[in-house]
């Protein structure tokens, strides 16, 4: 993994928990972590958020609940650092733990209605929608952004029938909500997303496997934002 030297990273400060809404508005690229060993993760993450990711989600689906406390607590310090929001994948307990600024839920997670009673308001609560009609239950159970895919073909999500750009603007228009598009999105096929009107997406593969992961968030997220 190369690392852009010439970029200096300039610590900031962590906004307190009541700004975490508005962060969430003004947030266009939401870095996911792949499965991979611990240090490998923290560097791709660490490399993310000196590339401008707005959002850092924790998901990890092999390690052991003690080792992914540790890494959340790890992976903290970094969003803290860098002025980004940590979201911890489908463990409310964990992402509490390590006070992260939220968590995202699947289908056979807690439900979006009980993480918001549990965490309360200023916790953000993520969820995801292939339609607007789960997009429209979702946002009255309480979540405060969706994730909309997939997007595009993806082998994580190879069961779900591919929703395409279109099927996150769909998704986008039924919530007042932040809409991710996630699944496949990589920095080849963002245009397509920008011209139906998706300008907030979420990338796994396309910076865990980057030679340069920093390079590849610092460009997608230029383009979102041009």
């Amino acid at each position: 993994m190369q690392v852009t030297a010439s970029i200096r990273w300039v610590p900031l400060t962590a906004s307190p928990p009541e700004e975490r809404p508005a962060r969430l508005a003004a947030a266009r690229l939401y870095a996911i972590t792949a499965d991979a060993e611990a240090d490998r993760v923290a560097a791709v993450a660490e490399a993310c958020l000196r590339g401008g990711a707005d959002l850092l989600q924790l998901r990890h689906k092999t390690l052991a609940r003690g080792a992914l406390l540790t890494l959340a607590e790890r992976l903290r310090a970094m969003t803290a650092q860098a002025g980004a929001l940590l979201i911890v994948n489908d463990h409310l307990d964990i992402a509490l733990l390590a006070e992260a600024d939220g968590v995202h839920l699947g289908d056979d997670d807690l439900s979006v209605a009980e993480a918001r009673r549990l965490a309360g308001p200023n916790f953000l609560v993520g969820a995801s929608a292939a339609t607007p009609d789960a997009a429209r239950a979702a946002a009255t159970a309480g979540a405060d952004y969706l994730g909309a895919g997939p997007a595009f073909a993806t082998p994580i999500k190879d069961a779900k029938p591919v929703i395409g750009p279109l099927g996150v603007v769909a998704v986008q228009e039924a919530v007042e909500l932040p809409v991710f598009a996630i699944g496949g999105v990589a920095p080849n096929n963002i245009e397509q997303l920008i011209a139906a009107g998706v300008r907030r997406v979420c990338m796994i593969r396309a910076l865990a496997e980057a030679a340069d992961p920093e390079l590849v968030a610092r460009q997608v997220k230029a383009t979102l934002q041009a």
